[in-house]
């Protein structure tokens, strides 16, 4: 008996045809959309490797092949193959278990840390997301930007010379300016100085900077350094910062007959009924937010107090040039002030 059913089989073959073109059709099919992938985890990883020899040589710290797959969130097995084809590509070679970049290795290496300091400075610039997002943010960004798309960036942000924590942004020849400070770590009680560069690796330890609400561009006096802790002020507070934290912040020391002034504060420190006079925005107020702080009246001289508490303790509504302003602890504390 035939039990051949000629639209049972063209149902079959319209199925086949549609499954065959889910998984094959060009650019969107799964099976090249699985390719892409692959390829695109594989550049993540040549650039994360890259990256990670670049910053560690740059301090003298030398890595293996363990040390690579315990820093890099990869497989193993991604990261030993991925390591084999860079050998073949000569972005680096192997020197005994040590792994170290070649020439085109770090040239490389620069391109992919000039789009990421530059993402910082575009989010720094022309969004609202907090610093602590910056990093992160760029982490992605970094390897998806063309040469072309990076230089684009670059002119439009006025090809600038740092990225947002002071970290130099290299050209796109690999040039990069000098950070002249020194380190806060080495720095002697008294010295009075101004924090030019606030490092974002490793993470751990910027997060604990970041917690402490540290300014780039804000000035320092060094009031107390031991073995276990360095202490300074700066804009009316006290910080204590353990040794190895405080390496991670450069200072530009300024003149042995500069004054520092223990009376500027900041305006997150005023008190009901108190008045104040405005002296800066901090450096850590950029584009967006920094012209909408200029344009509500918080210009130097102005006159500043508190207008309203809230009952949760923040935000905060303060009075200036007749108009009352709800800022929440983090803005006021990026804005200085002289009391009265």
């Amino acid at each position: 008996m035939n039990n051949y059913n000629p639209a049972i089989a063209l149902l079959i073959f319209f199925g086949s045809v549609i499954v065959l073109f889910v998984l094959f059709r060009p650019q969107k099919g799964w099976f090249w959309l699985i390719k892409s992938k692959k390829k695109s985890n594989e550049k993540i990883v040549i650039e994360d490797v890259l990256k990670l020899l670049y910053h560690n040589q740059n301090v003298n710290n030398v890595f293996n092949i363990s040390d690579l797959t315990r820093n890099l969130e990869f497989s193993d097995e991604l990261v030993v193959n991925t390591i084999d084809r860079m050998i073949g590509h000569e972005l680096i070679v192997m020197e005994g278990e040590i792994v170290k970049l070649t020439e085109a290795g770090s040239d490389y290496a620069l391109q992919i840390v000039r789009a990421h300091r530059l993402w910082e400075k575009y989010l720094a610039e022309n969004t609202g997301f907090d610093k602590n997002e910056w990093h992160k943010k760029a982490e992605h960004k970094e390897h998806e930007l063309s040469s072309e798309e990076t230089n684009l960036l670059a002119s439009q942000l006025g090809n600038p010379l740092f990225d947002p924590h002071g970290d130099p942004i290299p050209t796109h020849t690999g040039e990069m300016a000098k950070v002249r400070g020194e380190s806060l770590a080495n720095l002697e009680v008294n010295t009075i100085g101004r924090i030019i560069h606030i490092e974002d690796e490793p993470e751990v330890i910027y997060k604990q900077i970041m917690a402490e609400d540290i300014h780039i561009g804000s000035q320092i006096r060094i009031v107390e350094k031991t073995t276990s802790r360095i202490v300074f002020h700066s804009e009316g507070e006290a910080f204590v910062l353990a040794p190895v934290v405080a390496g991670n912040i450069t200072i530009s020391v300024m003149e042995k007959d500069v004054v520092y002034d223990d009376d500027v504060t900041r305006l997150s420190s005023l008190l009901v009924n108190e008045t104040a006079k405005v002296v800066a925005i901090s450096k850590e107020i950029r584009g967006e937010n920094r012209r909408r702080l200029l344009d509500l009246g918080f210009v130097k001289g102005s006159k500043v107090q508190i207008d309203l508490i809230n009952p949760l303790g923040e935000p905060k509504a303060f009075l200036i040039k007749g108009t009352s302003i709800a800022l929440r602890d983090d803005q006021a504390s990026k804005i200085l002030i002289l009391k009265d």
